[in-house]
């Protein structure tokens, strides 16, 4: 399912780092007043849920930011745009995603973020973005690529923050 090649490549010294890579997806997310689909990929440990974390509170959410391993989904509704954390690493089958009404979450409006995308593969919708976290030395790097026209456009705006390594 990945589409990795090219993009945009930053280097993550830490959690802090992450989550304001994170508050930078909201920021423009805000700004965009659009919806945006954003899979996150990487390892078990790799900060998915801590960029998660980054992005919801920097639209706003002030309580615990957790993640929705045994949930599927945790949605913060009262957010501008509203926002749905996605964790499929649990997930058996990708038809549990229909049961659940899978495809009212992409509205186009909503910002949905989704770890383990791979595993809802032919349900989900293409992503706007898509963000690849790895080990690199000390850090992390998170490869950013556009999947979309929109995309293409916040990944533009997205490089004037964090070093390139």
């Amino acid at each position: 399912m990945s589409i990795f090649g090219s993009g945009r490549r930053l280097f993550l010294e830490g959690e802090a780092e992450t989550q304001s890579l994170g508050n930078e997806l909201a920021r423009l997310a805000k700004q965009s007043g659009q919806g945006l689909t954003v899979f996150l990929e990487g390892d078990l440990g790799m900060g998915k849920t801590t960029l998660s974390r980054g992005v919801i509170r920097g639209l706003g959410h002030k309580g615990a930011v957790k993640s929705p391993t045994y949930t599927l989904v945790e949605p913060y509704e009262n957010l501008v745009p509203p926002a749905y954390h996605f964790d499929l690493y649990r997930l058996g089958d990708p038809e549990e995603l229909e049961y659940m009404g899978i495809r009212d979450y992409f509205n186009g409006e909503s910002l949905c973020l989704i770890e383990w995308p791979e595993r809802g593969e032919g349900l989900l919708p293409k992503p706007d973005l898509e963000i690849l976290l790895e080990h690199q030395g000390e850090g992390r790097s998170a490869t950013v690529r556009a999947g979309s026209e929109r995309g293409a456009s916040l990944l533009n705006e997205l490089e004037l923050i964090g070093p390139s390594r």
